[in-house]
């Protein structure tokens, strides 16, 4: 696999190794040990869980103030643009965030490390969100903050339409105010 530095270091973009003829392709999505060497550490990772969203849907900016989980995601169908923002008050890239286009094309997964909240917005007409987690959900740590905080000012793409959030998204808190790790 390849691994792509992002500007904040610990997050990482993955390529896979993709074979592929006219019949189709194969890639391995998750290898314990090539991920373990990539980003420098053991992660154990707990839960996988599946999403599946239509155009427009903006799902974020999630993360757990307790039993904080890393994520690795990627999509198996359709676009995503996905973010990661560093809510760490300690780090050198606090309230700065990355962003870039999972997709079914290029096959490329994220690594969010614990500390991160995280979000995505789909830009196909559906997409089908996977991701492995280092800590269970634990809907009493689960926190959010705005998609649109003026002070992240994430550059969302424009898809023509404005994205369509839940009702606990729409509550997300500026980082100023929210809850966040030292």
């Amino acid at each position: 696999m390849n691994v792509i530095k992002t500007a904040i270091p610990e997050v990482l973009i993955i390529e896979p190794k993709v074979f592929g003829d006219a019949r189709g392709f194969f890639f391995e999505s998750f290898n314990q040990r090539a991920f373990d060497e990539a980003v420098g550490k053991k992660f154990e990772f707990v839960q996988d869980n599946h999403s599946k969203s239509s155009r427009g849907v903006l799902r974020g900016l999630h993360y757990q103030i307790q039993n904080a989980q890393g994520k690795l995601v990627r999509v198996a169908r359709g676009a995503v643009f996905d973010v990661a923002v560093d809510i760490r008050r300690s780090s050198s890239t606090f309230g700065h965030w990355v962003g870039t286009e999972l997709n079914d094309q290029n096959h490329k997964q994220l690594w969010i490390p614990p500390g991160f909240a995280h979000g995505f917005f789909v830009l196909s007409e559906s997409a089908d969100f996977l991701y492995k987690t280092t800590d269970y959900y634990s809907p009493e740590h689960e926190r959010c903050i705005a998609w649109n905080d003026a002070d992240l000012r994430i550059e969302w793409p424009d898809i023509g339409v404005l994205p369509q959030l839940s009702e606990k998204d729409s509550g997300g808190l500026p980082l100023k105010q929210a809850n966040i790790f030292d």
